[in-house]
């Protein structure tokens, strides 16, 4: 199944405890799954965890659904209006569902991910995002972003490097390779909601889109981030050679990472 959500109020997209404060979608997914009277209990297998706060424009996941014996199996549309249904009125659809072979896996058949990450450009102080866009895009203190500085720095991320500056630390990362390659990473002028209506404030949205195959923890936003900080002259494109070739993420600049509000899984590619 494909499916969106918006991020905003969940701890993210994988399940969560009773014991853990924040509610993650996965749990919502589960949940619809279960009041389709499955004979065993469903568990959603997600290609692609995303943070708290982190939206996506489409996800995806595997599932095995059992129905009761003498129970026909689900049609593709009758699995998405009724999970639909069920998930009413959070912030999440199913938008697709396909009948697949039992060696698939939503996130090892995965052949590449693609981010996009909103900025928004005008707007020197935060209080002034159009309420429309509030916890989807970021505006980098200051307005204004040095956009060519940036799209030269973006270069240097592009192919097979190691990212170890660019990964923040968690429990996984002593058991997987920093080594990724960045097929795509693009910084283009995009639209904002409703923007035609507010015009004469002269804001202007950009979108940084990245592909490949897998991403590590939080490597898009600490990417975005000092992409920023270049486009504020803090660093120069240069410097974003120098962080790939240091390779400890120690050494990424402290409050340079860009928040989740902007970032967006974009589609998963098989």
């Amino acid at each position: 199944v494909f499916f969106q959500y918006s991020g905003t109020k969940y701890s993210g997209v994988m399940e969560t405890s009773v014991h853990q404060s924040g509610v993650g979608v996965q749990n919502y997914l589960e949940k619809a799954a279960q009041n389709l009277k499955p004979a065993v209990p469903i568990k959603f297998h997600i290609s692609s965890r995303t943070d708290s706060g982190v939206h996506a424009l489409c996800n995806s996941a595997h599932l095995d659904i059992q129905r009761a014996p003498g129970k026909p199996a689900f049609q593709e549309r009758e699995l998405i209006c009724g999970l639909n249904h069920h998930l009413k009125p959070e912030p999440i659809r199913i938008l697709s569902a396909h009948r697949v072979t039992n060696d698939f896996h939503a996130r090892f058949s995965a052949l590449s991910r693609t981010y996009i990450y909103r900025l928004l450009m005008g707007c020197p102080h935060h209080s002034e995002v159009p309420v429309f866009e509030r916890d989807l895009c970021w505006a980098p203190a200051g307005g204004y972003l040095n956009v060519p500085a940036m799209q030269d720095a973006a270069r240097f991320l592009l192919g097979t490097h190691d990212f170890s500056t660019f990964c923040s630390l968690n429990s996984e990362t002593p058991f997987r390779s920093p080594v990724r390659t960045i097929l795509q990473a693009d910084i283009r002028p995009s639209s904002g909601f409703l923007s035609h209506h507010y015009e004469h404030r002269g804001l202007e949205f950009w979108e940084l889109k990245f592909r490949s195959k897998s991403f590590l923890y939080r490597q898009v936003r600490r990417m975005v981030g000092a992409l920023v900080a270049v486009g504020q002259g803090k660093l120069t494109p240069h410097h974003i050679k120098e962080l790939l070739e240091i390779k400890d993420a120690r050494a990424f600049p402290p409050h340079a990472m860009a928040p989740p509000s902007g970032l967006f899984l974009k589609s998963v590619e098989y």
